[in-house]
C-alpha cells in the first residue's frame, strides 16, 4: 500500500509524449547547404574586390565594408544553423528522457494492479480490502484504467456466495474458532475457505467504492450568466459501464449515481436496494433479478431501455416519478407486496404482459406516451390508474382485477380495450375519457361499477359484457357507435341521464328497456328507462348501420 502514494494525485490522465522517431541524417542538406553559402561568398568578394586597384579610396573603402558585412551576414547563417541542430537535438533528448518516464510509469502502473489484482484471490478478508482500496486508488489517479479496474470490482462480485445468517450465534462461532486452533486444524490451500461474515464486509467496501465514484450530485442553485458552468465533482467516474449479472449484492445504494449500461440479470439483492434519483444513460437490464426486500427507483431516468422481465419483488417496489424514455418490460414481473408508479413517465413502448402485483398497485397520474400493454396482469390487490394519461393503444385483455380498480379521471386517447378481463371488486371509471375506439367485450363485472360522467367520443362495445351488480353510467357522453347486450347479462346497467349525441350512421343497441329521448332543454338527447308495459315485445333501439370492428393502427 506504500508503494501508491509513489503516483501523483491530480485527477488528470498523464498526457503521452509525442512518437519518438530515430534522427535522420542531415549531412544531406547541411554539406550542400554549406558549399552555397561558400560559393555565394566567394562569389560576392570577387565581385566586391576585383577591381579595388582601378578605384578611388573612399569607393574601395566602401567595397571593402559591404564585403565585411556579407562575411557577416555568412558568419550568422552559420551560426543560426549551428543553433538550429543544437536545438533538434535538445528536443530529441527531451523526448527522450519523457519516453523514459512514461514506460517507467506504465510499467509500475501494470506492477501495481497486477498487485492488488492478486490481493483479491488472498484468503485473508484484511488482504482483499487492501486490494480493492489498491485499485480504487490506482483508478482515481489513471483515468484511463478505470472501466477496467470497474470491471474487476464487478467480476469479484459476481464470484459465488451465500449470506450469512442474519442472527448467527456469535458465541458459537468463537466456539468454533477455538476448537480450530486446539485442533490445529488448517483451511485447505486448494481451496482457502473465507469466513461469510468477513467476505460480507468484503463486499460491502467494494459496493460502497463502486457508489462513492459514481454518484453525482448536481447543484439545483440556479446559475447566474457569468457563472462557470458547474464542474463534475472531483471523485465522480464519468461513463462507468456495470455489469453485475449474477452477482449477490447488499443492501446496495445507487441513489443519485450516474450509470451508462447497466446490467444487473439475475442478480439476487439482499437487503434493501435504492436506486432513488439514478441516471441510467443507456441501457439498463433486470430481467431475473430477485429483490428480497423492499428496492425504491424514486425519479430515476432510464435513457436507454429498462429490462425488468421475470424480476421478483418479494418487498415494496416504488417507482415514483421515475422516466422511461425507450423501450420498458416488466412481463411476468412478480410483485408481492406493494408496487408505485406514481407519476412514472413511459415515452416509449411499456409492457407489463402476465406480471402479477400481489398487493396494492398504483400507477396515478402516470404518463404513458407510446403503447401501454397490460394484457393477462394479475391485480390480486387494488389497482388505481387515477388520472393516468394513455397517448396511444392501451391493452388490458383478459387482465384480472380481484381488488379495487380505479380508473377516475384517466385519459384514453387511442385504442382502449378490455376484452375478457375481469374486475371481482368494485370499479371506478367516473370521468374517465376515451378518444380512440373501446372494447369492454366479454368483461365481467362481479361488483358494481360506475362510469359517471365518461365521455366515448368514438365507438364503445359492451358485446356480452356481465354486470353482476349495478352499473352506472349517469352523465356519460356516447358521441360513436355504442353496443350492450341485449341479455340478462345487462339487466343491473343504469344509463339514466346519460348523453347521447345524433349520429345517423352510428349503430347504437342499448340494453332492453332503455331508450333515447330529448332532455328536459329539448336539445339534446339522453337515454331514459322505458316503462315496462310499453316495451313489452318491444325490439331493441339501433340503426340498420352495421358497427365496424375497431382495429389497431
Amino acid at each position: 500500500m506504500g508503494d501508491m502514494g509513489l503516483l501523483r494525485r491530480s485527477s488528470d490522465p498523464p498526457a503521452r509524449p509525442p512518437d519518438l522517431r530515430p534522427p535522420r541524417s542531415m549531412w544531406w542538406w547541411i554539406i550542400p547547404g554549406a558549399l552555397l553559402i561558400g560559393a555565394a561568398a566567394w562569389a560576392t568578394m570577387q565581385w566586391l574586390l576585383g577591381d579595388l586597384t582601378t578605384l578611388t579610396p573612399e569607393q574601395a573603402t566602401i567595397r571593402i565594408e559591404a564585403a565585411r558585412t556579407a562575411l557577416a551576414a555568412a558568419a550568422g547563417v552559420g551560426a543560426a544553423v549551428t543553433l538550429m541542430l543544437a536545438v533538434r537535438r535538445q528536443r530529441h533528448q527531451e523526448l527522450a528522457t519523457a519516453h523514459t518516464t512514461h514506460d517507467a510509469t506504465e510499467r509500475r502502473v501494470t506492477e501495481l494492479y497486477t498487485k492488488a489484482v492478486e490481493q483479491l484471490g488472498n484468503a485473508q478478508a484484511p488482504v482483499r480490502l487492501g486490494g480493492l482500496h489498491a485499485l480504487e486508488r490506482l483508478a482515481q489517479d489513471t483515468p484511463q484504467l478505470r472501466q477496467t479496474i470497474v470491471d474487476v470490482i464487478c467480476a469479484y462480485l459476481r464470484m459465488p456466495y451465500t449470506p450469512p445468517p442474519e442472527h448467527e450465534d456469535r458465541q458459537a462461532k468463537i466456539r468454533a474458532a477455538h476448537r480450530a486452533v486446539r485442533a490445529r486444524t488448517r483451511p485447505s490451500t486448494d481451496t482457502p475457505w473465507r469466513d461469510p461474515a468477513e467476505e460480507r464486509q468484503v463486499r460491502l467496501s467494494a459496493q460502497r467504492i463502486l457508489r462513492a465514484h459514481l454518484h453525482y450530485l448536481q447543484s439545483n442553485a440556479r446559475r447566474r450568466w457569468w457563472q462557470r458552468p458547474s464542474t463534475p465533482p472531483r471523485l465522480f467516474w464519468p461513463d462507468i459501464r456495470l455489469d453485475l449479472t449474477g452477482a449477490t449484492l447488499l443492501d446496495l445504494d445507487l441513489s443519485a449515481c450516474r450509470i451508462g449500461n447497466a446490467q444487473f440479470g439475475m442478480v439476487a439483492f439482499s437487503g434493501d436496494a435504492r436506486f432513488d434519483g439514478t441516471t441510467f444513460s443507456e441501457s439498463v437490464t433486470f430481467d431475473q433479478a430477485t429483490f428480497s426486500e423492499s428496492v425504491t427507483f424514486d425519479q430515476a431516468t432510464f435513457s436507454g431501455s429498462a429490462v425488468f422481465d421475470e424480476a421478483t419483488f418479494s418487498g415494496s417496489a416504488r417507482f415514483e416519478g421515475a422516466i422511461f424514455s425507450g423501450y420498458t418490460r416488466f412481463g411476468q414481473a412478480t410483485f408481492s407486496e406493494g408496487a408505485g408508479f406514481e407519476g412514472a413517465i413511459f415515452s416509449g413502448y411499456a409492457t407489463f404482459g402476465q406480471a402479477a402485483f400481489s398487493r396494492s398497485a398504483v400507477f396515478g397520474r402516470a404518463a404513458f406516451s407510446g403503447y401501454a400493454v397490460f394484457d393477462q396482469v394479475t391485480f390480486s390487490g387494488s389497482a388505481g390508474f387515477d388520472g393516468a394519461t394513455f397517448s396511444k393503444d392501451a391493452r388490458f385483455g383478459g387482465t384480472t382485477f380481484s381488488g379495487y380498480a380505479v380508473f377516475g379521471g384517466a385519459i384514453f386517447s387511442g385504442y382502449t380495450t378490455f376484452d375478457e378481463a375481469t374486475f371481482s371488486e368494485d370499479a371506478l371509471f367516473d370521468k374517465a375519457t376515451f378518444s380512440g375506439p373501446t372494447r369492454f367485450d366479454e368483461v365481467t363485472f362481479s361488483r358494481s361499477v360506475r362510469f359517471g360522467g365518461v365521455t366515448f367520443s368514438e365507438s364503445v362495445t359492451f358485446d356480452e359484457a356481465t354486470f353482476s351488480e349495478g352499473a352506472v353510467f349517469g352523465g356519460a357522453a356516447f358521441s360513436g357507435h355504442a353496443v350492450f347486450s341485449q341479455d340478462e347479462q345487462s339487466r343491473n346497467v343504469d344509463l339514466d341521464g346519460a348523453a347521447v349525441s345524433p349520429a345517423s350512421e352510428a349503430k347504437r343497441v342499448w340494453p332492453t328497456g332503455w331508450r333515447v329521448e330529448k332532455a328536459s332543454d329539448g336539445q339534446s338527447d339522453v337515454l331514459k328507462k322505458a316503462d315496462s308495459a310499453a316495451t313489452e315485445g318491444e325490439a331493441p333501439q339501433h340503426s340498420s348501420e352495421a358497427i365496424s370492428d375497431p382495429q389497431r393502427e
